[in-house]
């Protein structure tokens, strides 16, 4: 596909952000705010489903820029979602262990699973999903013959990790005060899936009986204009 062609605009999302921890910076999650079982999740309450680096809708930053291919701007978009999406997680190892974190969850009965060589679905500890995924990702993303097909799979994997993030890790998010951009991240996410048709909604909604946490998040937004 020739990806190093491709015009570098810097995402309207980035996460260098110097307030944010490394990797080494320690989280403690037992002072973080949490809610109450049964309640609504904090992502979806006031004033944190409102926190945004951008605002207004979303549409206009996700559309193809004039003089641009197609397939090299959503290239460029989905290595940059995978890129921020990667520091993200960076700052969150430490609350997402073995032990933390044993399934791979999306939603309150929703756990995903990984699919290995042989086609078996297995049931892994979110950090070695989380992992799994990501090292696949760099190999497709960096093997031009086969990243042009695979790009709604790349895409599909992506909103697992951030629906996983939000269901939970979001107490962490509120904790480093990143809430603004990691919704904004998502957001632009979201708005750039279904304006080039790699965002299913049965991805973002899940079952009846085991819905994507975030589906919630993404019908939320639609009512408060961010995404159309």
């Amino acid at each position: 596909m020739g990806r190093n062609r491709a015009p570098r605009k810097r995402s309207p999302t980035p996460t260098g952000n110097p307030n944010l921890p490394t990797r080494k910076d320690s989280l403690n999650p037992s002072p973080e705010p949490s809610s109450p079982g049964g309640a609504k999740p904090l992502y979806l309450s006031s004033p944190f489903v409102n926190a945004a680096l951008v605002k207004g809708n979303f549409k206009t930053i996700v559309m193809l820029p004039k003089y641009v291919d197609i397939m090299e701007w959503v290239a460029v978009n989905i290595f940059d979602f995978y890129t921020n999406l990667n520091e993200f997680y960076g700052v969150l190892t430490e609350s997402c262990t073995q032990h933390t974190c044993p399934t791979m969850s999306g939603g309150t009965t929703l756990n995903y699973t990984w699919v290995n060589q042989g086609g078996k679905q297995t049931s892994l500890a979110a950090p070695t999903y989380i992992d799994s995924v990501m090292s696949s990702i760099q190999n497709l993303l960096e093997d031009e013959n086969s990243f042009p097909s695979t790009i709604k799979h790349i895409y599909r994997q992506l909103l697992r990790i951030f629906a996983h993030i939000y269901h939970a890790h979001f107490p962490q998010i509120l904790h480093i005060r990143a809430e603004p951009h990691f919704n904004s991240l998502f957001a632009h996410f979201l708005a750039f899936g279904r304006e080039y048709e790699l965002l299913e909604v049965k991805d973002i909604k899940g079952d009846p009986g085991a819905p994507v946490g975030v589906g919630l998040l993404w019908e939320r937004w639609k009512e408060m204009g961010i995404l159309a």
